[in-house]
């Protein structure tokens, strides 16, 4: 018996709520998202779509929902709207945009592997070849937050308009540090991994203790002081060698996460182009 009255509610509200006031009322909420008002956007989009009985506006409707939750930086809620509106749409283009929206939040949420398999699929369906230049274009900035600032370069080139996005991913690459290279020119010479990061005082402060502790405990040694050589040689001087290859990588590694940040920050204040 409940279950019949709720049905003949939802009947009787739907004949008095013509198709023509879910248009008022998506230009509404589209008025409410311009105002920033994001939760009420939600809250009205929901109304639409429950009332709605032709399909009408209910992509457009999730669309603009899942907008609305990512400037809210609920990102899986985002995705759910955004997989209903692909379900809703009546096109390919439709389609294909609810896509890209994955693929935006997946980047944001840095979950890029998910947004990379996204990307792959859409390239590998044919229905979408002419739009190869905006796959490739969200495909660099996922390499951008997977931080392959080699391969964002590449993947911009393939975009005609995105030669000032191309150059500052090869800077960026150009200008990072090999933290492998840090550590193996350590091992041999200890210190030199800091100063090629540029970090003079630790590099040379360390070349001189591991020559001090060298030389302490190979002198123990040639005395026949076996007991003090082997303390000096594993409390000292393995103790400053070792540090001095952690060091390194260490250096190395907030070097490169200091330009990575100076390009993010530039990208996100002063970059004018789509963004996800």
């Amino acid at each position: 018996m409940i279950r019949q009255i709720i049905y003949l509610f939802i009947i009787l509200t739907t004949a008095i709520f013509p198709q023509d006031t879910i248009v008022q009322q998506f230009n509404y909420a589209k008025k409410l998202y311009s105002e920033e008002k994001y939760f009420d956007v939600v809250t009205e989009c929901k109304r639409l779509i429950f009332f709605t009985t032709k399909n009408q506006l209910e992509y457009q409707a999730y669309m603009l929902m899942g907008e609305s939750y990512k400037k809210g930086d609920k990102f899986s809620d985002a995705i759910i709207c955004f997989t209903n509106a692909a379900l809703k749409a009546k096109n390919d283009n439709e389609l294909f945009s609810s896509k890209i929206e994955i693929v935006k939040v997946n980047i944001l949420r840095r979950t890029t592997y998910r947004a990379m398999q996204l990307l792959d699929e859409l390239q590998k369906d044919k229905r979408y070849s002419a739009n190869i230049s905006e796959i490739n274009y969200w495909r660099g900035w996922t390499f951008i937050f997977s931080g392959d600032w080699e391969k964002a370069s590449k993947a911009f080139s393939t975009v005609d308009t995105c030669k000032k996005l191309q150059e500052l991913c090869s800077q960026v690459y150009k200008n990072m540090y090999s933290e492998g290279f840090s550590s193996l020119i350590s091992h041999f010479i200890p210190g030199a991994g800091q100063i090629y990061t540029g970090n003079y005082f630790s590099g040379i402060l360390s070349l001189g203790w591991n020559i001090l502790w060298g030389y302490v405990t190979i002198n123990s040694f040639a005395a026949e002081r076996i007991f003090d050589g082997l303390v000096q040689l594993n409390l000292l001087w393995l103790r400053f060698y070792n540090g001095n290859i952690q060091n390194a990588k260490k250096f190395a590694n907030e070097k490169n996460r200091k330009i990575e940040n100076n390009a993010l920050n530039y990208l996100q204040f002063q970059y004018n182009g789509l963004k996800p």
